[in-house]
């Protein structure tokens, strides 16, 4: 089972930016957690960080191909990008949206995704533990 995990704009400043709202681990502690789970799992994982929107829909048309599941974590794009919820749409494999945060109690712009809407499900708030019940889920699917 492969399954691609995106990490959308401003992740790879984990850990120094805004460490009081997103936490000390940096991306390399989230990849590496969710590696260690992959390995668990039986899962072949691979990650990868984008701060431009039109390189994720790439991502995401690109996995189509070569993966059974996405996790992805767009983001400020959540909030506003159509077209990358449309490009998960477009989709026939499960896509599970991330948040480190719980964003239904942040700021009022980012208490909505209209990127969540698209995937099969979507998990916010736990921190790095996010992106593992996301991977978790995911093996559930598509065990299937």
């Amino acid at each position: 089972m492969r399954v691609l995990v995106i990490h959308g704009p401003n992740l790879n400043l984990l850990g120094e930016r805004q460490p009081e709202i997103y936490g000390t681990q940096s991306l390399a502690d989230v990849d590496a957690a969710l590696l260690a789970e992959a390995k668990v799992l039986g899962v072949e994982l691979h990650a990868a960080q984008y701060n431009g929107e039109g390189e994720i829909i790439n991502a995401f048309h690109a996995a189509r191909h070569e993966f059974e599941g996405v996790i992805v974590n767009p983001g400020a794009y959540a909030h506003y990008s159509h077209a990358i919820a449309d490009a998960i749409a477009s989709l026939c494999i499960p896509v599970i949206e991330v948040h480190l945060t719980n964003i239904a109690a942040r700021e009022p712009h980012r208490r909505t995704s209209v990127t969540a809407g698209a995937c099969h499900g979507s998990i916010s708030g736990f921190g790095i533990q996010s992106y593992l019940i996301a991977l978790r889920a995911l093996v559930e699917i598509i065990g299937r």
